[in-house]
């Protein structure tokens, strides 16, 4: 005989090892202690209907809280790694550099003062006053002050006066030469030749164009000679340096 400690209930089966109402085990219990189940009255031999023995109910772990600790113990020291990682890391470093930088020595004496050369450069403008740097606005004076600069250089070109176009013409100078070609400063003064067949020469229909420091004149340059006259187109182009105008450029044809 055997009995539920839960239910109380007793079975004869002897092959039964659980309760069949709560899936306890069953134990065993003295004869004294036996109390049978009273069949029906309709069957004598009425025994207990067999039942399969439930599952019994899973025991919880006792390790399981341990394990979520252990969890969160991880997860705070990733956190704590990557903070030291981004933040703590740099500024320690950074220290250390600080730490390890050598400290100037102030015990020596004053560094030497690297020399400097105070001496002002020498300019050919540096006699020149703001006013002279300056080109001139009056546009009647600019004018008559070019015209006396293409006589002289018309002089200059007929006499073959090499000093004097040295003056006139600046270093950039381009212009055409006796025979047409275009010739720099340095080949128009050296290439250039007296003509003493001129005796008379003028201007015509002057015009200026002022732009600032940069100057164009235009107009007809008329050549009287014993044979006749000849008259030509020419375009020339001033730039103020130096406190005056020089020629940079100059164009000639033949009028119409």
């Amino acid at each position: 005989m055997k009995r539920c400690p839960t239910c109380q209930r007793t079975f004869s089966d002897e092959n039964l090892s659980f309760c069949t109402e709560d899936g306890t085990p069953l134990a065993p219990v003295e004869d004294d202690e036996i109390t049978r189940v009273t069949p029906n009255s309709s069957d004598q031999n009425w025994t207990a209907p067999y039942q399969p023995p439930r599952q019994p109910p899973a025991k919880q772990t006792k390790n399981a809280p341990w394990i979520l600790v252990i969890v969160i113990a991880l997860a705070l020291g990733i956190v704590v790694g990557l903070f030291a990682l981004f933040f703590l890391v740099p500024r320690m470093a950074g220290r250390r550099q600080a730490v390890n930088r050598p400290i100037a020595n102030t015990n020596v004496g004053p560094s030497p003062v690297p020399s400097v050369n105070t001496e002002t450069p020498k300019n050919e403008n540096s006699n020149l006053t703001h006013e002279e740097r300056q080109p001139p606005a009056d546009k009647d004076q600019v004018l008559a002050d070019l015209i006396a600069i293409e006589k002289d250089w018309t002089v200059a070109n007929i006499q073959a006066d090499k000093g004097k176009l040295e003056r006139i013409l600046g270093d950039d100078f381009v212009g055409a030469g006796p025979d047409g070609r275009v010739l720099g400063k340095v080949e128009y003064i050296d290439t250039i030749q007296p003509e003493p067949g001129i005796e008379k020469w003028d201007f015509e229909d002057v015009q200026l164009t002022l732009r600032g420091e940069r100057a164009t004149l235009s107009g007809k340059l008329r050549y009287v000679m014993p044979d006749g006259e000849q008259l030509q187109n020419f375009t020339d182009r001033f730039v103020w340096r130096d406190g005056r105008w020089q020629a940079v450029s100059s164009e000639v044809s033949a009028a119409q």
